[in-house]
């Protein structure tokens, strides 16, 4: 029987990089997202490529959408082999006061709340399929160790998911349901395109920045992916060489 796997905002980016990376692993691929459009473009490049997947739009920060994709993999699968918890989302780059309420609470839902809504169903129904275990992988962020200016939303959620990582580990021992955290620096997405014309540095200047290719997180999410349950990563970093992350930019 093929492993199944979950893949949360497939619909582009690093979701869908990753949605097809795991599909040449053998895994069948559940992609969620809220464009159906999106996901039905990776589907049909997993298809082409020989793989299987069917999708299911979601939006992760609605719980009871949640719980219908959750019902759905159980009605179609019986179980769940692997969660690449990936939706996220961005707020305006602003300083914290000037930044909308309604921005900071859309980051936290989706982030925070619909990382959690994802990671909760995927623990219960991991501890109740025979056999029992699993795999879920939370994309956090290198924000998660070092902000960027104006990033208070994204860097607060991200600080909190590397918490949810660990809590997530430590209660999924009994049960076989391991879990990492991939934290991702400068991947060549849509998100990213205007770090090659400049980006703010921590000293108000702007300044470009290198990108790596999105495939990257791809090996790096497929090797998370395929070892066995008796061994975790329970953190990854994956950046851009070049960088400026470790030391003083």
């Amino acid at each position: 029987m093929r492993p199944i796997a979950l893949v949360t905002g497939a619909g582009s980016g690093i979701g869908r990089a990753c949605a097809l990376a795991l599909a040449e692993e053998g895994f069948v691929l559940v992609l969620a997202g809220r464009r159906r459009e999106a996901l039905e473009e990776t589907a049909a490049a997993i298809a082409a490529a020989g793989g299987e997947a069917w999708l299911q739009p979601t939006d992760v920060a609605d719980a009871d959408a949640v719980r219908a994709l959750f019902a759905a993999i159980e009605a179609r699968h019986g179980r769940l082999d692997l969660l690449f918890n990936n939706a996220g989302i961005g707020a305006p780059a602003v300083p914290v006061d000037e930044l909308a309420l309604a921005d900071w609470r859309r980051v936290v839902e989706v982030n925070l709340n619909g990382m959690f809504y994802c990671a909760r169903e995927a623990f219960g129904l991991m501890r109740r399929q025979r056999p029992q275990g699993g795999r879920i992988i939370n994309n956090g962020s290198i924000s998660a160790h070092s902000p960027r200016p104006f990033s208070a939303p994204y860097t607060a959620t991200k600080h909190a998911i590397t918490g949810l990582t660990k809590a997530l580990a430590l209660d999924g021992r009994p049960f076989d349901i391991a879990c990492g955290q991939i934290d991702i620096g400068n991947a060549a997405t849509d998100m990213t395109a205007a770090m090659a014309k400049g980006v703010m540095q921590a000293d108000g200047s702007l300044r470009p920045e290198p990108r790596m290719p999105v495939e990257r997180v791809a090996e790096a999410v497929r090797f998370m992916a395929r070892l066995p349950l008796d061994a975790n990563v329970l953190f990854l970093t994956v950046m851009a060489t070049k960088m400026p992350f470790v030391g003083r930019g």
